[in-house]
Parts: structure tokens; sequence; C-alpha cells
């Protein structure tokens, strides 16, 4: 019974690193990265899809991300999507290309996002591991 306990709290835990890890791949760090926004869906001909599997995401400089979409069409699509995202990023069009500058972050907004990550996420693991 223990042993069990204990393979089922390993496994509820190691599913945690593994989201933790995949939540600071999106946090913002100042820099742009193309794993900021590849988690993006899009709705692409009925079909929600992330925006890596619609467009092409790169970084055209330190603070500026480049999205070119495979079809000319889902330009606004991209576009709608990035606006409701909980990013709060501003995209600009220029033709079938779409930039967006990232603001530079104040240390402030930085650790306040990355601590009320981190207690949400043991919180919840903390209430599952009691639950069982």
């Amino acid at each position: 019974m223990l042993d069990d306990f204990k393979t089922d709290a390993r496994n509820r835990m190691q599913k945690c690193i593994v989201s933790f890890q995949g939540d600071l791949k999106k946090l913002r760090t100042g820099r742009a990265h193309p794993s900021l926004i590849e988690h993006i869906k899009v709705d692409f001909y009925g079909t929600d899809s992330p925006l890596n599997q619609v467009a092409n995401i790169s970084v055209e400089d330190a603070r500026t991300l480049s999205i070119t979409p495979w079809d000319r069409n889902m330009v606004a699509a991209i576009e709608k999507a990035i606006h409701k995202s909980d990013l709060h990023l501003t995209p600009m069009t220029a033709g079938a290309v779409i930039r967006i500058p990232l603001p530079p972050l104040t240390e402030e907004k930085l650790t306040d996002k990355a601590i009320a990550d981190i207690d949400g996420h043991l919180a919840a693991k903390e209430k599952e591991s009691l639950t069982v």
C-alpha cells in the first residue's frame, strides 16, 4: 500500500515537473523566442490548430517575432488568435508577414508572474496529493 502511494506521488510529481518546464518555455523574459507563441490555437478552417502547425515562426531580432502563414488567407485568423491569447501582445501585419514586437518587461512583472505560476502549480499538486 505504501509503495503504491509512493509510486502514485512520484508519477504526479513528475507530471508537475514536465508541466512546469512547459510553462517556463512560455515565460516572457524580454527576448523573443518562438516557444512563447507556438502553443496559441488558431482556427484553421474550422479546426483549432497550434500556431506552429499553420505558420512558420521565426525570430527577427532580439525583441521581434515574425510569423509567415503557409496560407495567406490565415493572416486574419492568426492575428485574432494572438489578440485573444493572454500574452497581451500586439501583432502588426505587413502583407503576408505578421510581426510581433515584444515590449520590455519590468523586473516586478517578471518576478510576480513567475512566483504566481510556481505557487499555483505547487498548491494544485499539494491538494492532489492530500486527496489520495
